[in-house]
């Protein structure tokens, strides 16, 4: 499991690409065979992914990083598949998931194995686990049982539907927050008018791209702008200070997930279009 640190934005724009990558971009999380993690010290939030191939892929990781006996011990987990069809197995239950199927794990599963269907045509598990203090029971949710909210038009090119799974209305957590928001055909633009949330940090994965397409990822403070160039299947790690919007060559989907004080999704602080810089 890979540790990234905190940063703080008064260092953070003074950095230049190659630092800003190496610090807020996560590539190669989906390796055929492999499970991939990366714990960020922002809310202790956990990123990764699980590409089952001829096998099953055992959720686990080293028991110094976790300091725990397994994995949620002490954590809660959201899931959400990116691929063709696979099977979590949770303590002996099996729960099939189909393309933008989610699954949420409480705190206290010992034993999470991830398989596909097919070997050829594996299963890409995208993952999102956070620190948690309750058990709640294990749920799946199909794209359908997600709550939509159609935001955005044409005019603006950020004609969109927000699917909440993992949320204060929808799947039961003790923090954890999780979806998927999926762009219009002829849209590139998310988040804009952006904003920040000083009481949450937020992780994006972007997907559904074209092998030639990009992402423009804007981050940073509101005055102290940068932005990460972003391809299919990358990450983005969101601190609470930052901005988090995107710009792309063509439409896509990304999936969100956030950690922090609270779980309201609209809990954040506009920013001016007459004030970004």
């Amino acid at each position: 499991m890979e540790i990234r640190y905190s940063n703080h934005p008064q260092d953070v724009k003074k950095y230049d690409t190659e630092e800003l990558r190496k610090h807020f971009l996560v590539q190669n999380l989906f390796v055929p065979g492999e499970l991939k993690l990366v714990y960020s010290h922002n809310d202790r939030f956990i990123t990764g992914a699980a590409v089952p191939t001829t096998g099953s892929i055992k959720l686990e990781a080293d028991a110094k990083d976790m300091g725990a006996p397994f994995f949620l011990a002490r954590r809660e987990l959201g899931i959400i598949n990116i691929g063709a069809k696979g099977t979590v197995k949770v303590d002996g239950t099996a729960y099939e998931l189909d393309n933008k199927d989610c699954l949420y794990v409480g705190l206290g599963a010992e034993e999470v194995l991830f398989e596909s269907a097919d070997a050829s045509a594996p299963a890409k598990f995208y993952l999102n686990s956070t620190p948690a203090h309750k058990q709640y029971p294990t749920v799946k949710a199909a794209q359908k049982d997600a709550n939509p909210r159609h935001l955005g038009s044409i005019e603006t090119s950020n004609e969109r539907t927000i699917y909440q799974y993992i949320h204060e209305k929808g799947i039961q957590s003790c923090q954890l927050v999780m979806g998927l928001t999926q762009l219009d055909p002829g849209n590139m633009w998310n988040t804009m008018p952006c904003h920040t949330h000083e009481r949450r940090m937020e992780v994006y994965l972007y997907f559904d791209m074209p092998e030639n397409g990009v992402v423009f990822h804007m981050m940073g403070q509101p005055t102290e702008t940068r932005h990460l160039v972003m391809r299919n299947e990358e990450v983005a790690i969101s601190p609470s200070w930052s901005i988090h919007s995107g710009v792309g060559t063509a439409a896509y989907t990304f999936i969100w997930g956030m950690a922090g004080e609270n779980q309201a999704f609209d809990d954040m602080d506009g920013v001016p279009m007459t004030e970004i810089r």
